[in-house]
């Protein structure tokens, strides 16, 4: 299994924009993303240089996706 990787909160949108993901809009720091096929679930995104590993994981369960997903939405 491989680490979490540090990545920003603009580079996660990025990548969860691959997922079916579209940005809202933004308040102050946090960028709130809904999803092309369930608008109803929404994630908010700080945008930070770096994201802490818990703010990392807990987005990506909101947004049902595993590590091993995540990982793979990167290399595309």
């Amino acid at each position: 299994m491989t680490g979490i990787p540090v990545i920003s909160g603009k580079e996660l949108c990025k990548i969860l924009r691959r997922a079916g993901y579209i940005t809202d809009h933004q308040t102050g720091s946090y960028i709130i993303l809904r999803n092309k096929k369930y608008p109803y679930r929404r994630l908010s995104v700080p945008n930070h240089k770096e994201l802490a590993k818990g703010t990392f994981r807990a987005v990506l369960r909101h947004a049902g996706l595993s590590l091993e997903e995540f990982i793979e939405l990167m290399k595309k």
